[in-house]
C-alpha cells in the first residue's frame, strides 16, 4: 500500500473462476447518487486491464451501467457485478445504486460482499443516508474504507473532506478515519484551480505521479517533506493505536523509528478487522491514460487490506424444517450452500441469477435444491424444488464469460434457474438447506395499476410475478376490499422502473389509477327496516316479508345475526335465507358501496306463503330490509387507521410531528434512541399517508425511516366523509 516501487499490472483483466477462497475479494461500493461509484468501477477495470481506454468492454457497452433503463434514467438502478484481477487476486466489484429507492439492491450488495468502499464526493460531502449505511456496516463489523472522488472539482478540498469523514464516520474515535495518501497538485490553472495529477504516499514518503498517463514513482523534494510529516505522524499514531503489539506505542513515543513494513502489516490487519478506516483519493485519468489517479492504490488496498471470504462468518443456516446446521467456514469441499443475491431476466438467456457461494462448489449442469421461504406477505410463494443449473458465467457489461466452477467465497451468474428468486438458497438436492434471509426494506408507496388492454390483461399476472421474483423489495397485493391490483414500491423512481420493466421486458402496458383504501360503513344508531318481496307472474310467485332491527356494535365485531322470530312467522327453513340476504347486502354496502361492518341484525317478524315462499325470495327480502333500515339511519363512513412509527434524527422531530398532525394523525409519544435519533409513534388515517414514503424522505432529507401497520377502522368526520363521497361521485 504505497510501499512498492512499481504498480502491479492487471492479470489480463479477465476474471476467471477462483481456485481458493483466499484469492477472492468481494467488495461493495456504497455512496449517494452522483458520488462517482460507477465511474470509479470503470476506472478500476481500466487499470486492471479489463476495459479499453474509453472505459468500455469489447461489445461497446460500459462495464457497469449497461441496462437500457439505466441509460435512459442516467443513474444506476440495479446491482452490477464487475470481476477484475489484480496481483493474482480476483476482485468482485459490486456497484450499487445510490438513490434511496433502490436500497434493496444495496442490501443485496452488502450481503454478497465482505468489505465496503464508501465513495464520497469532494464537492457534495456526506449525506444522511450514507451515514445510515455506515452504521449498518458497523453493526455487523464489516471492514470499510473511504474513497474521495470529484477532486477535479473547483470546490474540492481533500483535507476538509477527510475531516468531514472523520466526524461522520469516526464516532468516538475520529483518529480511526485517516488518509493514506494526499493529493498531488499540478501547476495552477488561470482560474486558480490546481488539478490533481497524482498522490503522495504518507507511509512510503513517495510521490505517485499520473500526469503522463502512467503511474510514475519519485522521491519528494526537501521543500515538500514538511507538509507530509504532520499527516504522516498522525497516520502512524492511528495505526499503532490499533496494533496488536502493545509495546509499539511506547517504542514510538520513545523516539524509535517504526519499520514501514511493520506499520503496513498492522494497517492491513486493522482494516481487515474493521477497526481502522483509511481514506483514499481518486480522480479521472488524463486523456488517453491507462490508469486513473488513485486506482493502483485502491487495488493494492483491496487485495492486501480487505479480508478474504475465509474471514467472514456465514449467515445462519438451517434445514428446510428449521433445525440449525453448523458449517465449516467457507469450505469449497463442504456441503453446497449458496444464495441468490439478484435475479434478472435476459431477453436471450432467460432468467439469470447472481449467486454468492458460502460453502461447497457450484458447477454447471449440477442439480440443486432451490428453497425460498418467508416472503409470502410480498406476493411470493414458499417453494422447495430441484432444478438443474445451467451455464456458470462471470458478467462483464452485456457479455457473460463462461466459468468452469464457482467455489465457496466467489460469485457467479447462473442461467436457467426458472424457479429461483432473489433471496433463495441453493443447496445439494440430497441435503436441502436454508439460509437466514437478509433484512429487506418495507415497500410503503402503493401503485394501483390495471391492464391497458385485453391483450395486456392476459400477460399482466405473469409479468408481475416475474417482477416481484426479481425484486423482493416490491410487494404485490390483490386488494379484496377495493378490487385493485397494487404494487407496493420504495419510492417514485422505484415505481417508474417497475412500470418500464413491465413494458419493455415483459411487454405489458399498464395504466396507473388512483389508489383506494378499504373504507367501511356502519350504523351510527339503532334502526329498523321491513323487507317485502311479493310478486305474482303466473305459476309460482315470490312471497317473503321480514322485519329486522339493526344496532351498532364495537369496532371489529363484524356482522352478527340474531333470530328472535316467534310463532313461526318466518318458517325455520327460511331464517338462514334471510341471514344470507342480509350478509350479501352488507358486503355490497348500504350507502356508498362500501362493506357494512360492526352491526347486529335481529330478525323480529315476517310472513310466508305456503306455495310462493322460497329461499331466493327470503334472501331478497332480507337485503331489502337492510337497505330500508339504512335509508332511515345515519351511516358512518369508516376509514382504516395505521399505527405509524417514524425513526428520525432529533433535528427533524418537530417537523415530523407537525406533519403527522396535519395528516389528521394523533401522536402517541416519542422515544429517544441511539445515534441522535427519536422514534415517533402515531396513529394516522391510511388515506392520508399514501405518499408518506415520498414526503417523509423530502422532509428529513432522506434520513428518516418509518413503519406502518393496520390498527383498526374508525369513523370519519362528517366533513372528510362528504369530501370522500364527492370524490367517488366525480370519479
Amino acid at each position: 500500500m504505497g510501499d512498492k516501487a512499481n504498480a502491479h499490472p492487471g492479470a489480463a483483466g479477465r476474471a476467471t473462476a477462483a481456485d481458493h477462497p483466499a484469492s477472492v475479494r468481494n467488495v461493495v461500493l456504497v455512496g449517494h447518487s452522483g458520488s462517482g461509484k460507477t465511474t470509479l468501477v470503470e476506472a478500476l477495470a481500466l487499470t486492471a486491464g479489463a476495459v479499453n481506454r474509453a472505459g468500455r468492454v469489447e461489445d461497446g457497452g460500459t462495464v457497469s451501467d449497461y441496462d437500457d433503463i439505466e441509460h435512459r434514467q442516467q443513474r444506476s438502478v440495479q446491482l452490477s457485478l464487475v470481476p477484475v484481477e489484480w496481483d493474482g487476486i480476483k476482485i468482485n466489484l459490486l456497484d450499487t445504486p445510490g438513490y434511496a429507492d433502490f436500497v434493496g439492491e444495496l442490501r443485496a450488495g452488502l450481503r454478497a460482499a465482505d468489505a465496503a468502499l464508501f465513495v464520497v464526493s469532494a464537492s457534495d460531502g456526506v449525506d444522511g443516508s450514507t451515514r445510515m449505511v455506515w452504521d449498518e456496516c458497523a453493526a455487523v463489523g464489516m471492514p470499510r474504507a473511504i474513497v474521495v472522488t470529484h477532486l477535479e472539482s473547483a470546490r474540492a478540498d481533500f483535507e476538509e473532506m477527510t475531516s468531514i469523514c472523520a466526524q461522520a464516520f469516526g464516532g468516538d474515535d475520529p483518529d480511526a478515519v485517516l488518509p493514506l495518501y494526499l493529493p498531488l497538485h499540478g501547476p495552477q490553472a488561470p482560474d486558480g484551480h490546481a488539478p490533481v495529477t497524482g498522490l503522495t504516499g504518507l507511509l512510503s514518503r513517495k510521490l505517485f505521479d499520473y500526469a503522463s498517463g502512467e503511474r510514475k514513482e519519485s522521491e519528494p523534494g526537501e521543500d515538500e517533506l514538511p507538509g507530509i510529516e504532520e499527516a504522516r505522524n498522525r497516520l502512524i499514531e492511528g495505526i499503532i493505536a490499533e496494533s496488536e503489539d502493545e509495546t509499539l506505542m511506547d517504542r514510538y513515543l520513545g523516539g524509535e523509528q517504526i519499520d514501514v513494513k511493520t506499520l503496513i502489516g498492522d494497517l492491513e490487519r486493522a482494516v481487515a478487522r474493521g477497526t481502522f478506516f483509511p481514506v483514499l483519493a481518486a480522480a479521472p485519468a488524463a486523456e488517453g491514460a491507462r490508469q486513473g489517479i488513485g486506482t493502483v492504490e485502491l487495488l493494492e488496498l483491496v487485495t492486501r487490506g480487505f479480508p478474504t471470504p475465509l474471514e467472514r462468518e456465514a449467515p445462519r443456516v438451517t434445514t428446510v424444517g428449521g433445525e440449525p446446521r453448523a458449517l465449516d467456514l467457507c469450505d469449497p469441499d463442504g456441503p453446497l450452500v449458496a444464495e441468490v443475491v439478484k435475479t434478472a431476466s435476459d431477453p436471450y438467456v432467460g432468467r439469470v441469477s447472481l449467486v454468492r457461494v458460502f460453502s461447497g462448489t457450484l458447477r454447471p449442469d449440477q442439480t440443486v435444491h432451490v428453497s425460498g421461504h418467508g416472503l409470502t406477505d410480498r406476493g411470493h410463494e414458499d417453494h422447495d424444488v430441484d432444478e438443474r443449473v445451467g451455464a456458470l458465467s462471470a458478467p462483464f457489461g452485456k457479455q457473460q464469460r463462461a466459468l468452469t466452477h464457482c467455489i465457496a467465497g466467489d460469485l457467479a451468474c447462473v442461467a436457467k434457474l426458472s424457479r429461483a428468486e432473489t433471496g433463495d438458497t441453493l443447496s445439494a438436492k440430497d441435503d436441502p438447506l436454508l439460509m437466514e434471509p437478509w433484512q429487506m426494506p418495507d415497500p410503503l408507496l402503493p401503485l394501483a395499476i390495471q391492464a391497458h388492454s385485453k391483450a395486456d390483461e392476459d400477460k399482466l399476472s405473469q409479468g408481475l410475478s416475474r417482477l416481484v421474483a426479481e425484486d423482493p423489495t416490491m410487494r404485490l397485493e390483490q386488494n379484496q376490499g377495493t378490487h385493485q391490483v397494487v404494487l407496493w414500491c420504495l419510492g417514485e423512481a422505484h415505481a417508474d422502473v417497475a412500470l418500464e420493466r413491465l413494458r419493455t421486458r415483459y411487454g405489458v402496458q399498464v395504466d396507473v389509477v388512483p389508489h383506494k383504501v378499504s373504507l367501511r360503513e356502519t350504523f351510527a344508531a339503532r334502526s329498523s327496516g321491513r323487507g317485502r318481496h311479493v310478486k305474482q307472474s303466473g305459476g309460482h310467485g315470490q312471497f317473503a316479508i321480514c322485519e329486522i332491527e339493526v344496532e351498532p356494535l364495537p369496532g371489529g365485531s363484524g356482522i352478527e345475526f340474531v333470530d328472535k322470530v316467534v310463532g313461526g312467522a318466518v318458517p325455520r327453513q327460511f331464517i338462514p335465507s334471510v341471514e344470507k340476504g342480509v350478509r350479501a347486502q352488507a358486503a355490497k354496502g348500504v350507502a356508498a358501496g362500501h362493506p357494512l361492518v360492526d352491526v347486529r341484525v335481529t330478525l323480529l317478524d315476517g310472513k310466508a306463503h305456503s306455495v310462493d315462499s322460497s329461499d331466493a325470495a327470503f334472501q331478497t327480502a332480507g337485503a331489502l330490509a337492510l337497505r330500508e333500515a339504512a335509508a332511515d339511519a345515519r351511516i358512518h363512513l369508516l376509514e382504516p387507521v395505521a399505527e405509524v412509527s417514524v425513526l428520525v434524527g432529533d433535528e427533524y422531530v418537530g417537523a415530523v410531528m407537525s406533519d403527522l398532525s396535519g395528516r389528521r394523525g394523533r401522536v402517541l409519544g416519542t422515544e429517544q434512541t441511539s445515534g441522535g435519533r427519536t422514534l415517533v409513534r402515531a396513529e394516522v388515517p391510511e388515506i392520508e399517508i399514501g405518499r408518506y414514503a415520498v414526503d417523509l424522505r423530502s422532509l428529513s432529507h432522506g434520513t428518516a425511516r418509518f413503519h406502518r401497520a393496520y390498527a383498526r377502522h374508525e369513523p370519519m368526520s362528517a366533513q372528510v366523509a362528504e369530501r370522500i363521497r364527492q370524490q367517488e361521485r366525480d370519479g
